[in-house]
């Protein structure tokens, strides 16, 4: 029987989350379109996305089982321990560490994640370029560069028409677009947040000595910074500026931005040399009121765009496509309609507690950490040096990060779907 459908699933957004889980929804038999308004070269120009991202270990099975890991190991750097250090004035890093610390061990846990690390850094760039190489391998009808122009719902299907003139159909659209949306904003789901004024400022360096797999966080009045260990002794740097000293350094002379990069990191990152350029991100909270509507769903950035201060937004978005994934070829398996709002609802029900109550962690977190208010500081340095010394404790902080507590998807046990 002929499919009233030009696809299973139509996917606006070819980013990290949006293609990733064109992957796994092709690995679980779906037909899949993946739309978007820039070709996968553009994504992979080493001035398009300046990032690393901290993949949680859960996540990195994800990788692995979608084909993903083999290629990039050789770019993945362990992390094996993280301490994070309350401070009070820039260029911390080179002092004596506070009392007010907790440090992070993965042999506390190596038990139970089979000497896993407690994540691996890699750098957004490799991430793209692995995706686009399985995607542009995979059965997946790749539609690049088109943009989604309108999308429209009725009883029995969504209809996508492209910036090219053409028109899709599917049972589900899935909006995997970022902050801004398109099926978001088609499917009149509203989103609460805010802006924080403030910019996070990242930039690559060369190390003069090794980092031994450390990732330093520490804590200032004025925001975090982080020097976050990569491959081939390299580091990436992300610090937190208002925004418009942020748009200043964007466009600093090298000798000026490294000048103010020796002020903020002190001799710790012993003569740090920035390799490639320097990206300015503004920071805000975006959370998406609903998850789905009728014959939608949503991802990723679209369904919440967080502080990056816990290094968790990615792996919120990759567990957003391991679990739709599995839900919809759940569904396609038992016959059902997967645009059907008893099955969208599923994917809701699994995602929606996690995603609201981690943004509002990490929002708290930074309103915590961004004051110099005596009573606070005090109050969370003694948290902070009481969750240090209790090791189950820990160890639970520890699992939580590495994305392997609670009703995981199957993907993210390193299983197919």
């Amino acid at each position: 029987m002929t499919s009233p459908y030009s696809h299973d699933v139509i996917i606006a957004g070819a980013g990290l989350a949006g293609a990733t889980f064109a992957l796994a929804a092709a690995q679980g038999g779906l037909k899949v379109a993946l739309v978007d308004p820039q070709r996968f070269a553009t994504q992979l120009a080493p001035t398009f996305d300046g990032r690393s991202t901290a993949i949680a270990y859960s996540t990195f099975r994800m990788l692995d089982a979608l084909g993903l890991g083999e290629g990039l190991r050789p770019h993945a750097c362990r992390m094996d321990h993280i301490l994070v250090t309350d401070g009070r004035r820039p260029g911390a890093a080179s002092h004596t560490a506070s009392p007010a610390y907790l440090r992070f061990d993965a042999a506390e846990i190596g038990d139970g994640n089979g000497g896993e690390p407690l994540g691996y850094m890699v750098e957004n760039r490799q991430i793209r370029a692995a995706l686009a190489q399985a995607v542009e391998a995979a059965d997946i009808d790749l539609r690049a560069p088109v943009s989604v122009v309108s999308v429209t719902t009725d009883a029995v299907a969504a209809r996508v028409t492209l910036s090219d003139g053409q028109v899709l159909t599917a049972p589900v659209v899935i909006g995997a677009e970022g902050r801004n949306s398109t099926v978001r904003k088609a499917a009149g789901i509203g989103t609460v947040g805010w802006a924080y004024g403030q910019s996070g400022v990242v930039a690559t360096v060369r190390l003069g000595r090794p980092h031994g797999g450390v990732a330093h966080e520490y804590f200032l009045p004025g925001g975090p910074f982080a020097i976050l260990p990569l491959t081939d002794q390299r580091a990436s740097l992300v610090w937190t500026e208002p925004t418009r000293r942020a748009e200043a350094l964007r466009s600093a002379s090298d000798e000026a931005f490294g000048s103010h990069l020796m002020r903020r990191f002190g001799e710790f990152l012993d003569g740090a040399t920035p390799e490639g350029p320097r990206f300015v991100y503004p920071l805000s909270l975006d959370l998406a009121e609903r998850l789905t509507a009728p014959r939608i769903a949503l991802i990723g950035d679209a369904a919440h765009g967080v502080h990056p201060v816990a290094g968790q937004g990615l792996n919120m978005g990759l567990k957003d496509a391991a679990a739709l994934a599995e839900v919809l070829v759940e569904a396609l398996r038992l016959g059902e309609d997967i645009g059907s709002e008893i099955v969208l609802d599923r994917y809701a029900a699994w995602r929606r507690f996690d995603n609201a109550a981690l943004a509002a962690g990490f929002d708290a977190f930074v309103r915590l950490f961004s004051t110099d208010l005596a009573p606070v500081r005090l109050a969370r340095d003694l948290g902070m040096a009481t969750v240090n010394r209790i090791g189950p404790l820990r160890r639970a902080f520890m699992r939580e990060a590495g994305g392997a507590t609670g009703d995981l998807p199957r993907l993210l046990r390193g299983e197919t779907v």
